[in-house]
């Protein structure tokens, strides 16, 4: 996929041209975009004098960003202790096997990304599973399917 470059000069002049503007600078790619490609981030680097391995180091120890296009909707499972205690395993056990999806892969459709996060702070309502920003707790693999059913 080829970047729109126009689009991120737009991203870029929202923000100053220096390094402290790293993070909002391509938390707007990835709105923009759905994901931050080698192509995007080395443009970045290049255009706030960043170091592209540092660019590469922010992209890769927060997890709100993704290094490939994603699904038109995110599913989050909860893997954080109390989710874990509850079941968090067996949910995304359920849903790998449900939509045929690996950790952090992409049904062939588009419809759904699957991801394991580390807490979603919503510890009471464990085990959680968030789609898109909507947070459903106490999941079961009985109410899975009504949850998968009703996402567009």
């Amino acid at each position: 996929m080829s970047i729109d470059f126009s689009k991120l000069e737009a991203i870029l002049a929202s923000h100053p041209p220096v390094s402290a503007s790293l993070i909002p600078v391509l938390q707007g790619v990835e709105e923009e975009f759905g994901y931050v490609s080698e192509e995007a981030s080395r443009y970045v680097a290049r255009k706030l004098q960043i170091s592209p391995s540092k660019v590469y180091g922010i992209l890769t120890f927060y997890a709100q960003f993704h290094l490939q296009p994603t699904g038109r909707n995110m599913l989050r499972v909860c893997c954080g202790t109390a989710c874990h205690v509850q079941g968090a395993d067996r949910l995304l056990n359920t849903i790998r096997d449900k939509l045929q999806i690996n950790h952090s892969l992409t049904t062939s459709d588009n419809k759904f990304t699957l991801q394991e996060v580390r807490c979603v702070g919503c510890c009471s309502l464990a085990p959680v599973l968030m789609v898109n920003d909507d947070v459903h707790g106490k999941v079961t693999t009985d109410n899975l399917e009504d949850i998968l059913n009703n996402v567009e």
